[in-house]
């Protein structure tokens, strides 16, 4: 079933769990995710950042709509990251149910009036909108893009924020990096600050770099007000390094030689991912 994230996260605020919005970059990971949501019956987001977009080729969206639409969960396709009020155009023009305008490293004054203009944009249409307040972290080159030194949400703008722009969801900074954490950088999530943000701001939050975290960090956060957690990195960790171990075989050539076990490997770090959110089941909810 495809719908909106506003749908998805409202079930979650009331329910108090998370919908993971697992990130894919090619066809192959996207099914593999779909699957595994099937077979845990959990919501699913589908996040696909620009540079995603750009590497499969807009084309692609139709075909992931399609998949959604005959799904057995509810699935929103959620553009990820959008830098600027004119990629959430293209999102809206392509078939996106859900789009994230990221404005974060902007003046508070213009995150405000662009998320604004994008929240009624998106919403005139019946999509959903989630903005970012405060800063994540960056890890490498590799991970999407983040500040050197995280900035985080201050609940009093928080408040400040929602009320004047109208968003569906807001993806807050306690703590998170994008990327894998090098071992000299410890992961660490203030999660007294999310329960003060979350005592003032009722609609859904968002956890932004969640890959690497504590499990038990993550778990509470959950039971603290976060409703979307956003999985990039460890999912694509799993199915690359797989793929390396596979393309080690030097006969083999064809995909499907090479990527099931990929989707496979993915699929386990998913379905633990879908575990540690309290998400398995709640599809039924929907």
């Amino acid at each position: 079933m495809l719908t909106t994230g506003k749908v998805l996260l409202a079930v979650a605020n009331e329910r108090n769990f998370a919908v993971p919005a697992f990130n894919i970059s090619d066809y192959a990971m996207f099914n593999g995710i779909v699957d595994i949501s099937e077979e845990t019956n959990a919501p699913l987001i589908v996040g696909i950042h620009p540079d995603e977009v750009r590497h499969l080729g807009v084309d692609v969206i139709a075909a992931i709509t399609q998949r959604a639409h005959r799904s057995s969960v509810p699935i929103a396709i959620h553009w990820d990251h959008g830098a600027t009020y004119e990629e959430m155009l293209t999102a809206i023009r392509i078939g996106f149910t859900s789009v994230m305008i990221d404005a974060s490293m902007k003046s508070f004054e213009d995150n405000i009036a662009i998320s604004k203009k994008v929240a009624d944009t998106a919403h005139a249409v019946g999509l959903s909108v989630e903005a970012e307040l405060g800063t994540i972290g960056k890890t490498d080159n590799e991970a999407e893009d983040g500040s050197d030194a995280i900035i985080y949400t201050d609940p009093a703008d928080a408040v400040t924020f929602v009320r004047e722009t109208g968003v569906d969801s807001l993806a807050v900074a306690i703590g998170t990096y994008h990327g894998i954490y090098p071992k000299t950088l410890k992961p660490e999530l203030k999660l007294d600050l999310l329960k003060e943000i979350k005592d003032r701001v009722r609609i859904p939050l968002v956890l932004h770099g969640g890959s690497g975290n504590p499990d038990d960090e993550i778990a509470e956060s959950v039971k603290l007000g976060i409703n979307k957690i956003n999985i990039s990195s460890d999912i694509k960790l799993a199915y690359h390094t797989k793929m390396r171990e596979v393309l080690a075989d030097e006969s083999l050539r064809e995909p499907n030689s090479i990527q099931p076990p990929c989707i496979d490997a993915m699929k386990v770090v998913a379905a633990q991912k879908i575990e540690l959110f309290e998400a398995a089941g709640k599809a039924s909810l929907y």
